[in-house]
């Protein structure tokens, strides 16, 4: 879906009557490449007049440029409707990006294969029998069914998911830029459609620009369904009016291919190795950089549309014209992004949320101007584009298959993002030198493989030394589809103050004393002046209670549990319970009766007979990433079913680059709730997150009827109220959540 490079279409055009090849560029799984079509010139262009011929280009491109913005349109789409059902993991993403990248490469093939093995008419019958079957899997919103159980395995059940809800339809606007493409040229032999590639891309762009600042925002996700049902009903029509031009032919034999005038040139291993591997770099970076902004913020369209925008773009503009991408420019500016990147990976503490993506993004879209330009500059002669962007569409669905299947295997902790930095580097490195680059200093040229050599190796050091930085007072450590998990040991020379320590990414989850008379104190956010442990030793009822916690952690709130208490837990990731059950004793020493419920809180809750909670805690975010599907609308009408009409949600706020007071509030004021924000500080500030004594400073929110727990003296007292209200968000719902109105870097929150 990217613009033919300038030179080819050049070459084509001084011969008209000899095109040989009619390329399309792909996304490679988002890459921007598609195979070749060949064909010879038509006989008959089956069109007669001007007006018509001016109809029928035109229709071709409606087609095209629709296709391309369906295509990127229901990538966000889908994903959004199936986050919440399982946890709000950034794995989603990363396994719906597989999927879209192993469906463009088999609808380039599938193009590849009719255009270049069958008959003119049998491609217009086959494309309008697809395209006739497609629409019965309309419209593609999953249903209910699909909602995965406790123990669904979530990749395997997210690709099949995908598979059967939207593989056809998804197969269909994947082949459709190459197969139309190579239809236009043989109704038009004497035309390039140069510009048919130029709206394709801007189809594309404007679906992945549009999606989190136009459509999202202001219709919900049945609505946009529906939309793109029609939308793609619409698409189907004009497709199929380009078939049914394409059948109009005359059915004479094709032959297998236009003769060249010359013998075609052989490529070496090693270029077609690079074809591959520089976009299987980028597409990489791409997703193990997506993979760290949603783990560190929240997993919303807007962090999966940036970082994809941006790699697309490189697309464009390094196949737009050679002189785009500059080695002399690009490659320092890489050197130095890298250097940044480096360092808010492992900064303590970390930098602004917008500096953290500035960077993020700016060394995504430097790294991949690198790796789209090095492929641009060893494109072959033009009859050996076929194996160039097949080659490029199977590198980027490989970076897929390595971020979503590969890295879980391989790595413990989120090591795809270094290693595809230091993978690139090499790469670079080798084009130097095999090309003898230099730069001339001093009236001498020096090459520019040796202090590269020297990056890569300096590289390596320093990752293997981050990697065992990363395992030191290391105990246990696991990674699966919804993180990496670490046990950090503590002060193993001071019995006293002897502790081990759960992470969850870079934040601290819980912690738990090894003495045997401490090992039953709550610590880090839930010790006794928090907002939770007033709310559970101020509660009316001391005995006898039902707390619910959504967010296992290491089990810490079972401190608080009394006999004849009940205490259930809710828990989606399954390596968190093992370790709440064999590394810590939280829940072996409790003495009210506890249980623990393996699955998405909201989808346990949804399925379950009103559990009349005293108390529910909502506690399940994972690093600072918000799951906001724990926080909308229709999550908090679950909730309130399952609460007793005197009882109160716990809310923990606490959040590094998200200031979620106004969403509580919203909350609030929709269920008519009062609501209390109790802060807790360590002595280093109101938003310090320094370890003082094993207790986090921390923020929570009580929400409840019961007015007159909520003014209680032990309750009233802690209430930090607001000096100003500097702002107020909209509810968010299921169908709606925007995360831009509540950026710490945007909000001001004063307290008394």
């Amino acid at each position: 879906m990217i613009g033919e490079p300038r030179a080819f279409f050049l070459a084509f055009i001084e011969k008209p009557n000899n095109l040989t090849d009619c390329a399309v560029k792909s996304l490679a799984g988002c890459n921007a490449a598609a195979p070749i079509m060949t064909s010879p010139p038509s006989v008959s262009t089956g069109i007669s007049d001007k007006k018509s011929r001016y109809m029928g280009w035109a229709i071709f491109a409606l087609s095209i440029f629709s296709s391309a913005f369906l295509l990127f349109q229901i990538q966000p789409l889908i994903a959004k409707y199936i986050l919440p059902w399982f946890g709000g993991s950034p794995g989603v993403w990363t396994t719906c990006m597989l999927f879209f990248q192993l469906f463009l490469l088999a609808g380039y093939a599938y193009a590849y294969l009719t255009v270049r093995y069958l008959p003119l008419r049998a491609q217009a019958v086959l494309h309008i029998c697809l395209l006739a079957i497609s629409i019965l899997f309309l419209p593609v919103n999953p249903g209910v069914h699909w909602k995965p159980g406790p123990d669904t395995e979530p990749i395997g059940h997210i690709l099949l998911l995908l598979a059967l809800c939207l593989g056809l339809p998804y197969f269909v606007l994947s082949a459709t830029g190459p197969l139309l493409q190579a239809w236009f040229s043989r109704l038009h032999p004497g035309i390039v459609p140069y510009r048919l590639y130029a709206l394709s891309n801007v189809g594309s762009l404007l679906a992945l620009v549009s999606f989190p600042s136009l459509f999202e925002p202001t219709f919900s996700r049945q609505a946009l369904a529906a939309c793109w049902a029609w939308g793609f009903g619409g698409f189907a029509l004009c497709c199929g009016w380009c078939a049914w031009q394409v059948w109009r032919q005359n059915p004479q034999a094709m032959p297998a291919a236009a003769q060249a005038d010359s013998p075609i040139p052989r490529a070496t291993l090693w270029d077609k190795s690079l074809w591959f591997a520089l976009p299987a770099c980028g597409s990489l970076l791409l997703l193990a950089t997506t993979n760290k902004m949603c783990m560190d913020l929240a997993v919303i369209p807007f962090l999966w549309v940036l970082p994809l925008s941006l790699y697309l773009l490189t697309f464009i503009i390094c196949f737009d014209n050679p002189r785009w991408y500059v080695r002399r420019l690009f490659n320092p500016l890489l050197i130095v992004l890298l250097g940044l990147l480096a360092y808010i990976l492992f900064a303590h503490p970390a930098p602004s949320l917008p500096v953290q993506i500035g960077i993020y993004c700016a060394s995504l879209f430097a790294a991949c101007m690198v790796c789209h330009g090095e492929v641009y500059r060893l494109r072959p002669d033009p009859r050996l584009l076929t194996t160039f962007y097949l080659l490029i569409a199977a590198g980027g669905a490989a970076g897929g298959v390595l971020v979503a299947l590969v890295a879980p295997l391989v790595f413990r902790s989120y090591a795809e993002l270094n290693w595809g930095i230091w993978l690139l580097v090499a790469l670079l490195g080798y084009l130097h030198f095999t090309a003898k680059t230099g730069w001339t200093l001093a009236g001498r040229r020096w090459p520019v493989w040796p202090p590269l050599l020297v990056g890569v190796i300096a590289l390596a050091a320093f990752l293997v030394f981050e990697a065992r930085q990363k395992i030191e007072d290391t105990v246990e450590m696991s990674r699966n589809f919804y993180g990496v998990l670490r046990v950090f040991e503590r002060n193993k020379d001071d019995p006293a103050n002897h502790a081990f320590e759960f992470r969850h990414g870079s934040t601290v989850h819980g912690l738990q004393y090894t003495d045997q008379v401490r090992a039953i104190l709550p610590t880090t956010y839930f010790c006794e002046q928090s907002g939770v442990g007033l709310a559970l030793s101020s509660f009316p009822r001391q005995s006898n209670r039902r707390i619910g916690d959504v967010g296992l952690g290491v089990g810490t709130l079972a401190a608080y549990g009394r006999p004849g208490d009940t205490i259930r837990f809710y828990e989606i990731n399954p390596d968190v319970t093992h370790l709440a059950e064999t590394r810590f004793t939280y829940l072996k020493q409790c003495q009210a009766k506890v249980e623990v419920v393996l699955g998405d809180a909201r989808l346990a809750l949804e399925n379950e007979p009103s559990q009349q909670f005293d108390i529910l805690v909502l506690d399940a975010f994972s690093g600072d990433s918000v799951p906001v599907h724990l926080l909308t609308e229709q999550a908090f009408t679950t909730y309130l079913r399952h609460l007793k009409p005197d009882g109160v949600i716990v809310m923990h706020i606490s959040n590094r680059y998200l200031e979620l007071l106004p969403v509580a509030r919203s909350l609030a004021t929709h269920f008519n709730l009062g609501y209390a924000h109790i802060v807790r500080s360590t002595g280093e500030g109101e938003w310090s997150y320094n370890l003082s004594r094993w207790v986090l400073g921390s923020r929570w929110v009580l929400l409840s009827r019961n007015r007159t727990f909520l003014e209680s003296e032990p309750i009233a007292s802690v209430t930090r109220n607001l000096r100003t209200v500097p702002m107020e968000t909209a509810l968010w719902t299921d169908d709606y959540v925007s995360l831009f109105p509540i950026l710490s870097s945007r909000v001001r929150v004063e307290l008394k």
